[in-house]
């Protein structure tokens, strides 16, 4: 079952634990059933790609991840 959080896509949080601590983001999404969000700018990891149409050569893109919505707050801006 999911469970409803105050937080919302969109809406502007601050990691209060974790590799990013203090940083200060925008929620690009939020899976609740996970109890996970992606924050713009936090947690990035090099992700390899193949080649496709869009990138014909392939290569590394870095990408946010997921953070437990336990180690965000919401901010007051």
């Amino acid at each position: 079952m999911a469970v409803k959080f105050k937080i919302k896509k969109g809406d502007n949080v601050k990691v209060i634990a974790g590799d990013d601590k203090g940083k200060i983001g925008k929620v690009l999404a939020v899976y609740p059933k996970k109890s996970q969000v992606i924050v713009e700018g936090c947690k990035i990891a090099k992700k390899a790609i193949k080649p496709s149409d869009k990138n014909p050569n392939g290569g590394f893109i870095n990408k946010e991840m997921p953070i437990n919505i336990s180690n965000v707050a919401k901010t007051g801006e």
